[in-house]
């Protein structure tokens, strides 16, 4: 059954990633809450049809860098990767493709 895409907010898979400061060199603590705008502009776009995203600091070492929401509710990575086989985006994929988008973001911000 196709999708009726864009989906509303309530049925888009939100993707939650938390940046630590240090990403950033060693006064990255400086620059990380306008960093983590700057990338969340850069992100909009990508899969917006059926994707939100929330790049925020990692202020807290106990939550994990990434995590997945739908309608608000913390879902698994089990989860989300049956929600993401039904746009045919593979997780593996998917993740990998964000880490290397958020260096190209890094080193552009940095100027490298």
């Amino acid at each position: 059954m196709p999708l009726d895409l864009p989906l509303p907010n309530n049925k888009k898979l939100l993707v939650l990633f938390r940046l630590e400061s240090g990403c950033l060199g060693p006064d990255g603590s400086n620059h990380i809450d306008a960093f983590c705008l700057q990338a969340q502009k850069q992100f909009a776009a990508i899969d917006s049809d059926f994707i939100d995203w929330e790049i925020i600091p990692r202020q807290d070492k106990s939550l994990p860098e990434r995590q997945y929401k739908i309608n608000n509710k913390l879902i698994s990575r089990e989860m989300a990767e049956k929600y993401l086989n039904l746009f045919n985006r593979n997780i593996d994929n998917f993740e990998e493709n964000i880490d290397e988008k958020l260096g190209e973001i890094i080193n552009q911000y940095l100027g490298y």
